[in-house]
Formats: structure tokens, sequence, C-alpha cells
């Protein structure tokens, strides 16, 4: 019997992509957690990364403190939306290495929390089988 050898979507090919199922998650090499994640103050807030006496400061001075610390990579300040860091492999900033587990799962953006209902090509994700 020939077993099917599943390679994994190409993130860069949208149309490659496989249709979502909750289950594929646990077999997954997490590879949604390596797409740039947009998030908004709430998100930053939720997170812990700024305070809500922040929230009147400006945009761009909270981005130019978050810069520094290495926490996003970009801001665009016409819409507001900060770009978390990725590190070199691409991979989230709180992605764990060895786990391939979200270590601030219960606080993730809406971003995170939204995908793959949104996103590049809605109701499909990037699968990647874990080695």
């Amino acid at each position: 019997m020939n077993k099917l050898l599943i390679v994994g979507a190409d993130l860069e090919r949208p149309d490659t992509w496989i249709k979502y199922e909750k289950t594929m998650c646990g077999s997954c090499n997490s590879s949604c957690c390596t797409m740039p994640v947009e998030v908004r103050f709430n998100d930053l807030l939720r997170i812990g990364l700024v305070q809500e006496f922040e929230r009147g400061e400006p945009p761009k001075q909270i981005a130019k403190r978050l810069l520094k610390e290495g926490i996003v990579e970009r801001f665009n300040q016409k819409f507001g939306i900060y770009t978390l860091t990725r590190l070199s492999n691409n991979d989230c900033l709180y992605l764990d290495r060895k786990s391939r587990l979200c270590t601030i799962y219960e606080q993730r953006p809406d971003t995170c929390r939204n995908h793959p209902r949104v996103g590049p090509r809605p109701g499909f994700c990037a699968y990647k089988p874990k080695p």
C-alpha cells in the first residue's frame, strides 16, 4: 500500500494552501507563525507591551520604543498597525522554537485569533506537517 506523503503548502503561494480543519494544528509545524503578525494598540495592551494610560500617546512614539526594544519590526502610521518582530528564521517572536507553540496563546493578537478565517486565503492554511 502506498503512503501519501504530505510535503505541505508553500507559504508564499496561497493556491497551495490546504482547506483548514481544527485537527490540523496539532500536527502542523506552525507555519502560520512565520507570517508577519500585524497588531493594533489593543493587541499590544492584551499582550502587556503597553499600558492603558499610553492610549493617549502618539502611536509613533510607542512604535519608536517598541522598535528599540525589538518587539516590532515595522509601524504603519497611516493605519496604526505595528508588525511584530520575527526571528532570523521568520518565526514569530512569541513562538517557542522547540514546542512550536505560542508562548502568549491566551493573550495572542487578533490577527492570530482570527486565522485562518481572515488572511491571504480565508478558510485555508499553509499547513506543513511536523518533521
